[in-house]
């Protein structure tokens, strides 16, 4: 509990700090970044607090990728961005500036002057092939992800029956599906 009294990040999340929220539901919160790269670059992170990705629940992962998606989506409608940086500093050498788990949604035009090139490194042949396999059987569970606890459902919705005309309608566009 005491990385969570001193996170920058968890100080906004408890409104401690206050900032510019963009959005927000039970599980993650969007704000504006303050020291942005451009102006509507945002960050979006985890209510609870992790530090790295690892330590991320595929479900909270899954909610924040989410939550990226429509915040760049917002971000082109709204602000006529040419495109979007979406990325993750996960840890200190990646450039994480605080010990929680935050992705970065940064608008982009041409010529903005935001630099996120690097040098291209060429690898031998056998230097390829020995990354391939340590990847590969650090990577074969790959797939069998965490499960969210089911919530029991209070009451299916009840379902209204179609009239002809409401039927006819759903009929042709779903012939209109390819």
């Amino acid at each position: 509990m005491a990385a969570k009294n001193t996170c920058l990040v968890c100080q906004i999340i408890d409104n401690s700090i206050p900032s510019k929220k963009i959005y927000e539901d039970e599980f993650v919160m969007a704000v504006l970044d303050v020291n942005g790269a451009v102006p509507g670059h945002c960050f979006i992170m985890p209510k609870k607090h992790y530090p790295i990705i690892e330590q991320v629940p595929d479900v909270e992962i899954g909610r924040l990728s989410l939550a990226s998606n429509k915040i760049s989506s917002a971000i082109f409608e709204s602000l006529g961005a040419q495109g979007t940086n979406i990325f993750i500093a996960n840890g200190i050498p990646a450039g994480q500036t605080v010990a929680h788990f935050t992705i970065n949604v940064i608008p982009r035009r041409e010529n903005d002057g935001v630099n996120l090139q690097w040098q291209p490194k060429q690898l031998n042949e056998e230097e390829i092939s020995t990354i391939e396999l340590k990847l590969k059987e650090q990577t074969k569970n790959i797939g069998h992800f965490e499960k969210e606890e089911k919530k029991p459902r209070a009451h299916a919705p009840k379902t209204m029956p179609l009239d002809e005309e409401e039927e006819e309608h759903f009929a042709a566009q779903m012939r209109r599906l390819p």
